[in-house]
């Protein structure tokens, strides 16, 4: 949130609504994105800030929570989704050439960062029943269980967590 770079913006239980979107149907071209631009859990990922890349961004989060992770088809939705959502934002809003992604994995957490070479903050706006553009982070807030933004000497990450069993 605006202001409050480097605070965790810890979450409430409420879910919003998202559509449906199904694991199996993407499984191939998920591996094959984590062939072409290697794994966000081991390194960043660079990506080009081209709209496409959303797509790329959702393969490379549905292979690793669902696959490498073994976590629910809800938990993968959900995180796909919202990985899909800060890439919009740095494509739209950060006027860079290249974004970076990071998956991070830890007990109880998984952590998804998107770092962008802006440090103009994202803003999350109140959004209306009938808007059709403006609701990322509203997703964000509404679905991950912190969230926030970290200012770095050239850029800023834009992160969430989301709670998850340890098995």
């Amino acid at each position: 949130m605006a202001g409050l770079e480097g605070v965790e913006q810890p979450r409430g239980h409420g879910r919003a609504t998202a559509a449906r979107w199904s694991p199996a149907a993407e499984d191939e071209a998920a591996s094959k994105a984590l062939e072409l631009f290697g794994n966000p859990t081991e390194a960043e990922v660079p990506l080009p800030s081209r709209p496409e890349s959303a797509a790329t961004a959702r393969r490379l989060a549905q292979v690793v929570v669902l696959r490498q992770w073994g976590l629910s088809p809800k938990m993968t939705e959900d995180a796909v989704l919202l990985v899909s959502e800060l890439v919009g934002n740095a494509v739209r809003h950060t006027g860079a050439r290249v974004f970076g992604l990071r998956m991070r994995r830890r007990r109880g957490w998984i952590r998804i960062e998107v770092r962008d070479p802006s440090r103009g903050l994202p803003c999350l706006m109140p959004v209306q029943e009938m808007d059709i553009s403006g609701r990322g982070l509203f997703l964000v807030d509404k679905l991950a269980d912190r969230w926030g933004v970290d200012l770095l000497p050239r850029g800023k990450t834009t992160w969430f967590e989301m709670r998850v069993a340890d098995r």
